[in-house]
């Protein structure tokens, strides 16, 4: 076998055997642990390194093993999965920093770094799933093993928020499943295809092929957060903060995301979609749930809820950007799978450095909070600022697209979405901001467990929000460099559309 065969199943196995190993570790062998859980996760990057440069030359990377007459599991590498792939490793290896240090005294390490390895696992596997049947399999992998991850602390409210995010998935896969088989019997092998595979299956009706729609795109928007499919994720930050970070920048609502993407551009092919008249729902779904989400997030108290509406809103960003026919948006929307990402996960490593620290969980807490962790506060200040879209930071970038795009398509009606989401985002960030900063803590901290004459946090809890938050801005003021997501989008898209 040679590289181009073995590279995809290389990239899986760089987390995925670590993830096994550490299953057997005791709890008290930290230096082994951390060593599998870091050399997993930089070994990946180095492989993704050549991944990256391969797909750029136009090598081909694809992995077939035959499960069922007809039925194949395929991993491979095209531009679109390089992105999502890059993104997820990438930030996989910061959080796997954090997570050494914020679990450092917290009970069954092995078990939550081996399901944290495994989560991440199936998470490259939906990126460089092949076709739809590959999709559904680490779709649903990823469920199972997010769950420990979410009931990890084994709370009343850990195990009741476990169920429902268990009850929503689960669901959700059904539909996925249903619409996965029905469109299997109609159009045979489901490869993906750049410009649709459907786009050789003309013959088959209308109707069919809108019900399969609403199938493939509910069981995807259940992970992805679309109202009102969305009820899990905010009883989800009950989990510890590495696991919030995952869920909301790399695995679970990335996959649903990227899933739609697919579905839109490799299944059906955005030509076709808007044909049948499937885009507009999209849209109109992504942007009522902008909207909900940001409102939503005005009213919470709880630092991480408040993110997590602020994550239901900001996703849908991706699936605008898809729902919307003309290249600019689609840039805007798949370029957001890269910017939400970075900031959304600087702002729950910083939510977690607060209550790790602190002992700050609330909005109302915080008054002060910058002076006593100036360089967490920094952090998130720059990330909050990018999520209203402030230039030059990254967020920024991908409303840009998204408005241009709206324009260029005659969807006018996103520019007011995308107006009244950014003047909510401030309402919910900046006065966070203004209190950390310029107000005066009213009461002692509710719990410190670091003095203040010592470093403001353990700095393995500070390096990687202060490393994301860079990249961010990084990303935003560099928009434009070689290999940067907005230019490797550019040419993501020009293959979807045929440019």
């Amino acid at each position: 076998m040679n590289l181009n065969y073995c590279l995809p199943l290389l990239i899986l196995s760089s987390s995925f055997l670590p993830g096994v190993i550490i299953f057997f570790l005791h709890d008290d062998q930290v230096r082994l642990r951390t060593t599998l859980n870091l050399a997993g996760a930089g070994v990946q990057l180095l492989l993704i390194g050549r991944l990256i440069h391969g797909v750029f030359n136009d090598q081909i990377y694809e992995a077939r093993l035959n499960l069922l007459p007809g039925m194949d599991l395929v991993f491979n590498a095209d531009a679109l999965s390089v992105l999502f792939v890059t993104l997820s490793t990438g930030l996989w290896f910061v959080t796997t920093v954090y997570a050494i240090g914020y679990m450092e005294k917290a009970p069954n390490r092995s078990r939550f770094f081996g399901f944290f390895s495994l989560c991440v696992t199936a998470t490259l596997g939906i990126a460089m799933a092949g076709n739809l049947l590959t999709f559904l399999i680490c779709y649903e992998i990823l469920t199972l093993a997010t769950y420990p991850l979410v009931t990890h602390k084994r709370t009343p409210e850990a195990m009741r928020a476990g169920r429902i995010y268990l009850t929503y998935t689960l669901i959700g896969g059904m539909a996925f499943l249903i619409g996965t088989a029905w469109l299997r019997a109609l159009a045979g092998p489901l490869d993906f295809t750049e410009t649709g595979l459907l786009a050789a299956h003309m013959d088959i009706s209308h109707l069919n092929l809108s019900i399969i729609f609403l199938l493939l795109i509910g069981g995807l928007g259940v992970k992805a957060a679309l109202v009102p499919l969305h009820g899990w994720l905010p009883q989800a930050m009950v989990a510890p903060a590495p696991v919030s970070a995952l869920l909301h920048a790399v695995a679970v609502v990335k996959a649903g995301a990227f899933g739609i993407v697919r579905v839109v551009y490799d299944v059906y092919g955005i030509e076709h979609a808007e044909q049948l008249g499937l885009l507009a729902p999209l849209a109109a779904a992504a942007g009522v749930t902008i909207i909900y989400g940001s409102i939503r997030a005005l009213y919470q108290d709880e630092l991480k809820k408040r993110l997590a509406y602020s994550t239901i809103s900001q996703v849908s960003y991706i699936a605008l950007g898809a729902a919307i026919f003309g290249p600019m948006a689609s840039i805007g929307g798949i370029v957001h799978l890269v910017h939400q990402g970075l900031m959304k996960i600087t702002l729950f490593f910083c939510a977690g450095n607060l209550a790790e620290t602190l002992g700050i969980h609330r909005i109302s807490e915080m008054r002060g909070v910058g002076r006593r962790m100036p360089w967490t506060m920094a952090a998130f200040t720059l990330a909050a600022l990018g999520m209203i879209g402030i230039p030059p930071i990254a967020g920024f970038v991908s409303k840009w697209y998204l408005g241009v795009g709206a324009l260029e398509s005659g969807e006018s009606w996103v520019l007011v979405v995308l107006a009244a989401s950014t003047l909510l985002n401030a309402a919910y960030f900046l006065p966070i901001i203004y209190s950390t900063w310029f107000q005066q803590p009213e009461a002692p901290w509710p719990h410190e467990h670091i003095p203040a004459s010592r470093l403001e946090t353990h700095w393995m809890l500070l390096l990687p929000p202060l490393l994301t938050a860079l990249l961010a801005l990084g990303v935003g003021l560099l928009a434009n460099a070689p290999f940067s997501p907005l230019v490797w989008t550019k040419f993501i898209v020009q293959q979807e559309y045929g440019l």
